[in-house]
């Protein structure tokens, strides 16, 4: 679906009369993990076969000549979420709401979200005017938000403190080695997905754009954390 069903649409556009194609794509086509902040200049390396599908598709897109008068855009979203959201957020606020304590909260981290909001608000954008330059285009929130500003916003919006631990780091990582010997819950790998940084720039959409997106990163999670309540 991501390089094949993708592929025949952009054969069939090219032949039509429409003159603009909008690919979702993501960032996992450039990079899993990040150490930095991620642009649209970074060399793409995937990792996944989600990625690696997803960069195929934008390789493919980019390589073929365009006819007069058409446009494509590229999009890499980053994490999005928004009322419905079936992800890792929704795991985390049930962890919250059971009263468990959080035990990572010694690892200080910065995550970039991207609001459903603000992702229809591009797309609309795009599709709508005519003075925004084709190319590939990062999505994400202006702000970064931190896994220990999340459950403190969780337990903010259920009326609990926060409980976040601060266990020691050598502690954690010695059981996390630990957990890929004896396959536990926790692991190293899971370990980094859990407590490493992703930031992504949105600096080139939002120049091309000229506005700045509509949805502030903190309540756009407020948002989505309000209709986990709803459930």
């Amino acid at each position: 679906v991501n390089f094949e069903l993708t592929k025949k649409l952009y054969d069939i556009f090219l032949q039509s009369n429409a003159r603009k194609f909008i690919f979702l794509s993501s960032v996992k086509a450039v990079a899993e993990q990040v150490e930095f902040i991620l642009t649209e200049e970074h060399w793409p390396e995937p990792h996944t076969h989600y990625g690696k599908s997803k960069l195929m598709a934008e390789v493919y897109i980019q390589k073929l000549p365009l006819p007069p008068g058409k446009t494509f855009y590229i999009l890499r979203p980053c994490m999005i979420h928004g009322p419905g959201n079936k992800g890792n957020l929704k795991l985390l606020y049930k962890l919250i709401s059971k009263g468990w304590p959080w035990p990572l909260g010694a690892f200080g981290n910065q995550r970039s979200f991207l609001s459903i909001e603000n992702l229809c608000f591009v797309v609309r954008e795009l599709s709508e005017r005519q003075d925004i330059p084709g190319g590939v285009y990062q999505i994400a929130d202006d702000a970064t938000i931190s896994t220990n500003s999340l459950i403190q916003l969780m337990a903010s919006e259920m009326n609990s403190r926060p409980r976040i631990l601060k266990l020691p780091r050598q502690l954690i990582t010695s059981i996390a080695k630990l957990g890929d010997k004896l396959h536990l819950p926790l692991n190293s790998e899971r370990l980094k997905k859990l407590t490493n940084s992703y930031v992504v720039s949105n600096k080139k959409l939002v120049t091309a754009l000229g506005k700045p997106l509509p949805v502030v990163a903190v309540d756009g999670i407020i948002k989505t954390i309000m209709s986990f309540k709803k459930k």
